[in-house]
């Protein structure tokens, strides 16, 4: 049994997409481009050191200041404690770790916790192999510049990611852009303090290689040379770019330095304490696995979201160049004409429901047209005295039939078995006709192929944003689509405010159906699949009122768009079937899939993505692909009002476009979608009329 009742819970499952999605994109944006791209050894400025203790400043580089009286500790005399920044990286620190193997040395390395989550089993090789390892915070963060909270963020975050890589946990701690205890700062010393508070030991550097500068190999080799016997912490880099001077210079440093009678170690075998690197516990480890899981899955989340719009804004910039290419090779075809005039007689067919405001100008404007015609109204059971208002008008050529309240389709089908005419025009009653619109409209029957014909409509009630904003959808929509629609052969919808068939072709396949909400989609498509061409008459123009509101206008976009996902399924055999029907399977349905379907859906990632880029990327670049993008769509307004014959007056509306129009068109495409997908049937939503429309008046020749 179909459900009627209407959807919520996929509005929560986007926004929890959404949520996650953002999420994901703050964390990478975090972890990737706010912080810690500059070298160690590129120190940022220093303030003063008054508050550093003189035990600090002359101690130790190992530091312990979890207490009230600071502790330091050094390495033991004729012993080096070589460590290593900024790793692990997946071309560096693989080849330094076999360097330290084959000259049988353990060191420390001190890793980011970003690139441990990026390669975690470089991290678990450094554990197994015996090396000691110890945190240089997530992101590489400068501590002493860093508040309070982020300090302990960073700390928290990097011992996390290391014991789900590795089992292990650590205390020991290198701060970025750190040296030697007398460049101890007032800030950086209170960072030191702090770490101290959370259980961690700082480890500083009595000897800089300086191979982050890549001054050559004798340079990294003479600087990490000690100059006497005392002991010494070492400083190095296995990742941070270019690290094939380092490698040199070990494989030179290593055994020179044991042939001395100097002693490699680790930072904590060096200074004479027990191995301060433990198991980790089972919440840690999992913890930790759930952080470096996030972070591996926001990386490949960016990546594919890379990938998709960059494939999205080539298909969006290969549809423009599509759509202004086929709208200039429409417009000359179309100077030809269509041959010989058609003269016969139209049976125009206006369904009514309730359509008292408008009714009146809409059947005016018929009988003023220049061509002969009978106009017959279907009213369907309506309660305003439609009907009684139509008949009162006494207008020749002019009939009411009344029924029962059964529906458009059946309201048109009930005016086809009254039609006289082999030409039928179905126009709604909120439409009226410019007075050669019917004659323009049928003109394209002289090609005996032709089986339907789309006119041009228009929004009568353009002022205010909203109406503006329709209206330019309409000039572009009926301008550059319907164009490529038309020379495509694969036209998807005739619509109900102006379109023309042969009354043959409807009664061959079996008149209107009632199974979609988008029941001149519907027609149009069965048309096609019976070999009829379906044709776009841009001189037909047609004047119908848009919605005022934007709920009025939610209601009846959730109507088409909704109507028009159970037209494409209705007739998806189109897809392998041969000539015309073929021809609407392949490209029309596909064409709708994509540009209709598929991207709106992607939409809100564009949009979280859009501000991602503005906070964490370039924003200049991101606004410059935005503007870009704004001139693309101002670009093809431009041409379609051109085509028109409209003033260009309204498309300053278009930057304000993007902010809440085209977000709400994308979300009643992801309504309709998750409408489709759970089965649920939406009642017919009847559009609220305002009144302004009036009868063109007569042209003068």
């Amino acid at each position: 049994m179909v459900r009627q009742v209407p959807l919520r819970t996929h509005w929560l499952l986007l926004t929890a997409l959404v949520l996650t999605l953002a999420a994901a994109l703050l964390l990478q944006g975090y972890t990737q481009h706010m912080y810690g791209h500059e070298a160690d050894g590129a120190a940022p400025a220093r303030g003063g050191a008054a508050s550093v203790p003189e035990q600090v400043r002359t101690g130790g580089p190992v530091i312990d200041a979890s207490g009230a009286q600071p502790r330091t500790a050094g390495p033991a005399a004729g012993t080096l404690a070589l460590t290593f920044d900024d790793g692990p990286d997946p071309e560096w620190t693989p080849k330094i770790l076999d360097v330290l193997r084959r000259h049988h040395v353990r060191a420390t390395f001190f890793v980011v916790g970003t690139q441990v989550a990026a390669h975690p089993e470089l991290a678990r090789r450094i554990v197994a192999e015996g090396h000691q390892i110890g945190i240089h915070t997530f992101t590489h963060a400068d501590l002493a510049a860093a508040p309070a909270w982020r300090r302990s963020l960073e700390l928290r975050e990097a011992q996390a990611v290391v014991a789900g890589a590795t089992g292990v946990t650590t205390p020991l701690l290198r701060p970025p852009y750190s040296s030697e205890n007398d460049a101890l700062t007032d800030a950086g010393w209170e960072a030191v303090r702090q770490a101290g508070r959370e259980g961690y030991l700082t480890v500083l550097t009595t000897l800089d290689s300086e191979d982050w500068r890549r001054p050559g190999t004798d340079r990294i080799v003479a600087g990490a040379t000690p100059k006497g016997r005392d002991g010494q912490v070492v400083l190095m880099h296995d990742a941070g770019g270019d690290r094939s001077q380092t490698l040199a210079a070990l494989d030179v440093l290593l055994p020179r330095l044991q042939a001395d009678g100097l002693r490699f170690a680790t930072v904590s075998d060096a200074v004479g304490m027990t191995d301060p690197v433990h198991p980790a516990t089972t919440a840690e480890h999992w913890q930790g696995l759930a952080l470096v899981g996030a972070l591996g899955a926001s990386s490949w989340i960016l990546e594919v979201l890379g990938w998709l719009l960059w494939a999205a804004g080539a298909i969006g910039v290969l549809r423009a160049v599509a759509l202004v290419a086929a709208a200039r090779r429409h417009k000359r075809i179309r100077a030809r004409g269509w041959g010989p005039p058609v003269t016969a007689p139209v049976s125009v067919i206006v369904p009514a429901y309730n359509e008292s405001a408008g009714i009146e100008a809409a059947v005016r404007s018929l009988v003023a047209s220049d061509h002969p015609l009978e106009v017959i109204v279907v009213d369907d059971g309506s309660t305003d005295g439609t009907a009684d208002l139509v008949e009162s008008l006494a207008l020749p050529w002019v009939r009411v039939i009344r029924q029962a309240n059964a529906g458009k389709p059946a309201a048109l089908n009930n005016g086809l078995r009254h039609a006289r005419g082999e030409l039928v025009v179905m126009v709604d009653g909120d439409t009226v006709f410019e007075p050669d619109a019917v004659r323009m409209l049928v003109q394209p029957f002289a090609d005996r192929r032709v089986g339907a014909v789309s006119g041009n409509a228009k929004v009568v009630n353009r002022g205010g944003l909203l109406g503006r904003w329709q209206h330019i959808e309409y000039v572009v929509g009926f301008n550059l689509d319907r164009r490529l629609f038309d020379l495509a052969e694969c036209m998807p919808t005739v619509p109900g405010a102006v379109g023309a068939f042969r009354r043959s072709a409807l009664l061959r396949i079996g008149g209107v159906a009632e199974e979609t909400l988008a029941e001149d989609t519907d027609l149009t498509m069965a048309l096609c699949r019976e070999g009829w061409r379906v044709v776009y008459e841009e001189r037909a123009k047609a004047w119908t009122e848009a919605p005022a509101s934007l709920g009025a206008l939610w209601r009846q976009r959730y109507r088409w768009c909704y109507g028009t996902l159970q037209a494409m399924w209705k007739h998806r055999a189109a897809l392998a079937q041969r000539g015309q029907a073929g021809k609407l399977g392949r490209r029309g349905l596909l064409y709708l899939l994509v540009f209709q379907v598929l991207l709106p859906l992607l939409a809100p990632v564009v949009d979280v993505f859009a501000v991602y880029g503005l906070v964490f990327l370039d924003p200049v670049r991101i606004i410059g692909l935005w503007g870009a993008f704004l001139v693309l769509q101002a670009g093809m307004g431009v041409y379609a009002f051109r085509l028109d014959g409209e003033r260009l007056g309204p498309l300053w509306t278009l930057p304000l476009q993007q902010f809440v129009y085209r977000q709400l068109m994308y979300l009643v495409v992801i309504q309709s979608v998750c409408t489709a997908l759970a089965g649920s049937r939406l009642r017919w939503q009847r559009m609220q009329r305002y009144g302004t429309l009036q009868v063109p008046p007569q042209r003068t020749t």
